[in-house]
This record gives C-alpha cells, structure tokens and sequence, in this order.
C-alpha cells in the first residue's frame, strides 16, 4: 500500500472511532433524564432590576 492510503485509512479509522464515542457519549448523557433549568438566585436579579431599573444604567446609587 502506498502511504497516502496508509494515511487515508488510519485517519478514517479515527473517524470512526471518534463519531462512535460521540454516540456513546450522547447516549449516556441522555440517558441521565430529563434536563431541570438552573435555579434562579433572586438576591442578583433584585438587586439589577432595582439598581438599574429605576435610575438606569448610569446613575448607581449605594
């Protein structure tokens, strides 16, 4: 076999071999179950909407 097809079958065979993992990998991730949202910490976001929202975004006051 000349090498550029030594190349052509080593590098398809990694390939392969990669999109299998990606499969299992897919695979086990979904089979954890169904996806929760993040919670939501509202100390961050009522301190945004009242330090911002009334004065925007310029004017901070402590």
């Amino acid at each position: 076999m000349e090498r550029p097809k030594i190349v052509a079958v080593i590098t398809g065979a990694i390939s392969i071999l990669l999109a299998i993992a990606y499969l299992i990998l897919v695979q086990l991730l979904d089979f954890r179950g169904e996806m929760l949202p993040a919670p939501i910490e509202t100390g961050i976001v009522q301190e945004f909407v009242v330090g911002h929202g009334a004065w925007g975004m310029g004017h901070w006051q402590e």
